[in-house]
């Protein structure tokens, strides 16, 4: 299988609401990167909702879509993370995250009511938001030296890289993010220019 270096994600956070025999269950769908993002968006939604009685998430990380977590925060087993991942599932999106913040109210709503609830939270949530095409890109940093700068610049310019940073003194060093699927046409043209050295840093 050929390496597919596009996937789909949200452009920006988005919020919904779905009400059931008395229950709230405020949605809140974010873009996220890494793992590290969770805690402060959790401990966030909790202070705003101090009364509420659960806060069950699921979410999908990088650009294979291999990582991903589900929470049921106190709900019964497989009610409330499992039905939120489902949404990003059929919706082919990785990195994002889906909050559900339940309210009782007071009726229980059973099982199937759960798992119904916590799915059409998610899915009102990722409607709410824009979905974006986004390309899984390669960072690199090339170090040369000042006269090699014209070669360099017109290269990143003939295959619009994408530049992230640059200093330019008598050392130059310049980091720029590459699409995966040019990578190779990429290097082999910078191995042409002399004098430059490329080092990659990560993967985004």
């Amino acid at each position: 299988m050929l390496f597919d270096d596009a996937y789909k994600t949200i452009e920006s956070a988005s919020e919904s609401i779905f009400r059931d025999k008395g229950s709230k269950f405020l949605a809140y769908a974010y873009p996220m990167r890494s793992e590290s993002e969770l805690k402060p968006i959790i401990a966030k939604l909790r202070a705003e909702h101090v009364k509420a009685n659960h806060f069950c998430y699921a979410y999908r990380l990088t650009p294979d879509r291999s990582v991903y977590r589900v929470n049921d925060d106190g709900e019964p087993s497989g009610t409330a993370g499992r039905p939120i991942l489902n949404c990003l599932l059929s919706e082919d999106i990785t990195n994002v995250l889906i909050v559900v913040v339940r309210y009782f109210g007071g009726t229980l709503l059973g099982v199937p009511g759960l798992i119904n609830a916590y799915k059409t939270a998610g899915i009102e949530a990722i409607k709410a938001a824009t979905i974006v095409s986004k390309t899984v890109n390669d960072v690199y940093e090339a170090h040369f030296e000042y006269l090699q700068m014209n070669d360099v610049m017109k290269l990143c310019k003939e295959e619009n890289l994408q530049i992230l940073n640059q200093q330019f003194d008598s050392n130059c060093i310049l980091k720029f993010e590459i699409r995966k699927a040019q990578l190779n046409q990429v290097l082999s043209k910078f191995d042409k220019i002399d004098g430059v050295k490329l080092k990659y840093l990560h993967t985004i």
